[in-house]
């Protein structure tokens, strides 16, 4: 299959290493010094040359905020028939366009960031493919997934945003709230080491996606339950009442287990 990647990102070069060896790749990228490392695919940084290749399927990894006008950019260059994919973890306003672009589409999120994720090793991790996607290309990237072993999910636009909010933004806001409340520690313990790196890495992600996320609609309830939970420790601890902080602690092991 001929396929065009959007953007010479992180999770851009992924995608290219991953595909060229069983399809014929090109990348789009606006910046030729950010394809510098790109091997065994083509190199585009025009739409004419895009047009000449005619993929049959584009795989958008643009920064999140420019998704979908890479999409509207490119749509114009692209055969009738041709399937264009997102992997943006946040996808509102997508189901929308997709619905009146006039191509197949596909929509997935691979739950692996490139700040945490071992890309070496995915085995432990999950991807989410959107149900309302064109069949070809749930099959397309069922097998591409596969083939890294990752557990797949598939949801419906709502539910994925649903599960976002769970399992994004509550680590995420959690996170900000450490960071935003640290200070200087010169002799840290081992614990306090391990949120600081966790807290790194996450700042060190883009102010959109991280906004983005946390915008999502669902997040507010979340938010709740960590703010309800944390009011109900902070009695807990105030009084000074081990009863309780036992019944506590034993229900977070089993939310855990």
């Amino acid at each position: 299959m001929k396929i065009l990647i959007l953007g010479a990102g992180k999770m851009g070069s992924f995608f290219t290493d991953l595909l060229s060896f069983n399809h014929e790749v090109a990348v789009l990228e606006s910046d030729p010094k950010r394809m510098r490392f790109i091997y065994n695919a083509l190199r585009f940084t025009g739409y004419d040359e895009v047009e000449d290749f005619a993929p049959e399927m584009v795989i958008n990894c643009v920064t999140l905020c420019y998704t979908i006008q890479a999409f509207k950019d490119i749509i114009p260059h692209l055969r009738k028939d041709c399937i264009i994919a997102d992997i943006a973890s946040v996808k509102t306003g997508l189901k929308e366009f997709y619905k009146e672009c006039g191509l197949r589409y596909v929509s997935v999120h691979p739950m692996f960031g490139p700040t945490f994720a071992n890309f070496g090793n995915l085995q432990t991790e999950n991807a989410i493919i959107i149900k309302e996607s064109d069949y070809l290309g749930r099959i397309f990237f069922k097998d591409v997934f596969g083939s890294l072993k990752l557990n797949i999910c598939e949801y419906t636009f709502e539910e994925h945003d649903e599960v976002v909010a769970y399992s994004l933004s509550i680590p995420f806001a959690s996170t900000l709230v450490f960071g935003s409340i640290m200070k200087h520690q010169d002799a840290p313990g081992t614990t306090f080491k391990k949120h600081m790196a966790i807290a790194r890495g996450l700042l060190s992600e883009d102010d959109y996606l991280l906004t983005e996320i946390l915008f999502n609609p669902n997040t507010p309830g979340q938010l709740k339950k960590i703010i309800d939970e944390l009011t109900y420790l902070s009695g807990i601890v105030n009084e000074k009442d081990s009863e309780k902080m036992k019944l506590f602690l034993d229900g977070v092991r089993k939310n855990l287990e």
